[in-house]
């Protein structure tokens, strides 16, 4: 296996001809296409890329002096490669307003935005430090890929050890329209069950009714955030309850009910600390003969918490200094993603999150819609952005 050290790559990358070729590429249901063709296009340009046992592809370019590259710092540029269905064909046309740009499934989401790390990543020569591009292949659904860069996987893990990629820096690529993001909200989800004791419906009095036990709990939810403080960038979190099942049948007093619930997080909080703090709210909030128990949903990797880095970071100051310096005063702007990321999993190590195109528009969704696109000088203003960043960086 390689160690994914990268040699000296061509200058002749053009990230548009890459993403116009991307977006023709299916990676809804696998993206074992897409991945042999970042592998080719950058094995075409001289890096020498290598795929760890979680399915990332990885390369690393590094200062040619061993002391210098020692000394860092060690950049990671994360993005994926993986898109949501249904796939959507891949065509460039003008939009209304003349701009060019390329459509499909991935344009922005996020295949635009790994065109121009991409740009970035075969451009920069380090000095000092290195550069490492890790690609995950399953961001749209459990994270397995960062989860495994950021936390490494043991040699008994039945698709073997992985080893941690331990960046000092993290660029996320993601649509931000070359705005740079450093901070975002975490998303939970769990089930609240409330349990007591059923009976005959006509002596209500011998059972514990769970449904009954719906109101106070409600009510508490409504109450959890009252008083907290709001992140300066992100806001107040948000809990709102969207489901709620009880009860068996018409003439029974019901022994269980359960409430389903998504949190819109903000930093510091946890995953584990929201539940324990949720389950302690209700269990204060109802009568003591109805049990509480809060069950966050399960899945095999962490949920995608909050994070934030400081604005005033080198990283951030490097980032949109770039950005303003290639695509001009309205682009850079230091602000929040406007959703959950694998940002958080590379977090509290600084890190922004950046790329071409748009979550949403004026007229309503891109990314994840069957009108995703970008634009064509966008990418080519990230692109810029990522090269001259990198080399303030590395260079």
């Amino acid at each position: 296996m390689s160690d994914g050290t990268a040699a000296s790559p061509a200058a002749d990358f053009d990230p548009v001809d890459f993403l116009a070729d991307a977006v023709q590429i299916e990676s809804h249901e696998s993206p074992d296409a897409m991945r042999e063709y970042l592998l080719e296009t950058l094995s075409d340009h001289g890096a020498e890329p290598w795929v760890d046992n979680a399915g990332n592809v990885r390369a690393t370019r590094c200062a040619a002096d061993a002391s210098a590259a020692a000394q860092g710092p060690h950049l990671v540029c994360n993005t994926h490669i993986d898109t949501v269905p249904p796939h959507v064909d891949c065509r460039r046309d003008t939009d209304d307003e003349g701009n060019e740009v390329v459509r499909g499934r991935g344009a922005c989401d996020a295949k635009g935005p790994l065109a121009a790390l991409l740009a970035g990543f075969l451009a920069v020569e380090p000095t000092r430090g290195r550069v490492t591009l890790a690609v995950t292949s399953d961001e749209e659904t459990l994270s397995t890929g960062a989860d495994a860069l950021v936390r490494g996987r043991e040699d008994d893990h039945p698709d073997g050890p992985v080893a941690p990629v331990d960046g000092d820096l993290f660029i996320v690529g993601e649509p931000t329209d070359c705005d740079v993001c450093v901070a975002a909200r975490g998303r939970f989800e769990g089930t609240l069950t409330l349990t007591g004791s059923a009976a005959h419906a006509a002596e209500p009095d011998s059972g514990v009714n769970a449904v009954a036990a719906l109101e106070p709990a409600l009510a508490a939810i409504r109450r959890f955030d009252d008083g907290a403080e709001a992140h300066p960038m992100l806001g107040e979190p948000t809990l709102v309850a969207t489901g709620a099942t009880g009860g068996e049948a018409t003439n029974q007093v019901p022994a269980s009910a359960t409430i389903t619930l998504d949190r819109r997080s903000v930093p510091p909080e946890t995953a584990e600390g929201f539940r324990a703090s949720l389950e302690a709210a209700v269990r204060e909030a109802v009568a003591d003969d109805v049990g509480v128990a809060f069950d966050l949903t399960a899945r095999p990797t962490p949920f995608l918490e909050a994070f934030d880095t400081d604005p005033d970071h080198p990283l951030v100051a490097a980032v949109s200094g770039a950005a303003s310096a290639v695509g001009g005063t309205a682009d850079g702007e230091v602000r929040p993603f406007g959703a959950a990321t694998e940002a958080s999993y590379f977090s509290p190590a600084p890190t922004v999150v950046f790329g071409p195109g748009h979550l949403a528009d004026e007229a309503g969704a891109v990314a994840h819609s069957e009108r995703e696109y970008v634009r064509v000088d966008r990418v080519r203003d990230a692109a810029g952005t990522a090269r001259r960043a990198l080399d303030e960086l590395l260079g």
